[in-house]
């Protein structure tokens, strides 16, 4: 039954406006339960609704009598919002490049051609937001999450002079700069060309960092026990999509050495961490592999759930 039907039009508008602008109050609200930054409240903001930016700033500066010891938070978003009307389309539009449902009839190896295309368009729009929205295109924001990431990573002694890296789903090359001089050898491999060309160039002159296109279907031209580490940062919801994301993680097993670790920084975009921890645990019991960190979120400059697996038979 149609509901709306027979109201008048200017109230049914701002019955709409109403519901969109709860909408946009939810994230918000959320965001401060969770403890986020304001960059990923902007991000969440640009994918969750289809309002302008001037409107969303509105949105931020009327809670702040609701929500006094976030007054500053939210102040900032509107700093971030207000004025920026352009940036925050082209944000946008770097999500928007990426389309995050299968396709009816799409195989695997189609499913994977089409991401490979939209992240080339993502790349071409804004190199940082595509790899992380919440840098709002901006390179220093990009670089403060990429070493939030980073301690973190080190904190668990994933990194190492002595160890030699796999990072799948590579994208710009933000890891290989930032972990290089903090491990023997990096590959990075990636299925968008265009994002593996501004990988090379901004990396250009590390001697222990390389680069290669990958199918996105295995690992299969890595040899059994060749890494002491992989780093798999919002990679894995794009193999989930394809549907080859338990082959994938059945490939980091035979490519780790005994005791070394998978990092996946969110294994699928399904916003159920239940099911994502069951996968993960099920995924490591048929790999002999232990779940160190199960679904955590120890970021604040983004919203990544973490999982840190050890292939057993090491330190």
């Amino acid at each position: 039954m149609d509901h709306t039907k027979g109201l008048d039009p200017q109230r049914l508008a701002m019955t709409t406006a109403e519901r969109v602008r709860t909408t946009a109050r939810h994230i918000l609200e959320d965001c401060i339960a969770t403890d986020l930054s304001a960059e990923v409240a902007v991000a969440r903001l640009a994918v969750e609704t289809d309002m302008r930016a001037p409107e969303l700033a509105d949105v931020a500066l009327d809670m702040r009598a609701s929500a006094v010891e976030q007054r500053g938070w939210l102040e900032d978003i509107a700093v971030l919002l207000s004025g920026k009307a352009d940036a925050f389309d082209s944000l946008r539009s770097t999500a928007a490049s990426v389309c995050h449902d299968r396709l009816r009839g799409e195989t695997g190896e189609m499913t994977i051609r089409r991401l490979a295309g939209g992240f080339d368009e993502a790349v071409a729009i804004s190199p940082a937001a595509s790899v992380q929205l919440s840098s709002l295109g901006d390179e220093e924001k990009l670089s403060a999450a990429t070493a939030e990431i980073v301690s973190w990573l080190e904190r668990q002694h994933f990194t190492g002079a002595d160890k030699t890296i796999l990072d799948i789903g590579s994208g710009i090359g933000r890891f290989e700069c930032a972990l290089h001089a903090r491990a023997k050898h990096i590959v990075g491999i990636d299925i968008s060309p265009r994002m593996v060309a501004v990988a090379r160039r901004r990396c250009a002159g590390l001697g222990n960092v390389e680069f290669r296109r990958t199918s996105g279907l295995d690992l299969g031209e890595f040899v059994d026990a060749g890494f002491d580490g992989v780093l798999a940062v919002d990679s894995f919801p794009y193999l989930v999509l394809a549907g080859v994301a338990e082959r994938h993680f059945i490939e980091v097993a035979r490519v780790l050495r005994p005791g070394g670790m998978v990092a996946i920084l969110n294994y699928s975009y399904r916003m159920s961490p239940a099911a994502d921890s069951s996968d993960i645990r099920h995924l490591a019991r048929i790999c002999a592999m232990d779940v160190l960190i199960d679904g955590e979120m120890p970021f604040r400059r983004w919203d990544g759930t973490a999982f840190l697996i050890r292939r057993t038979g090491g330190t």
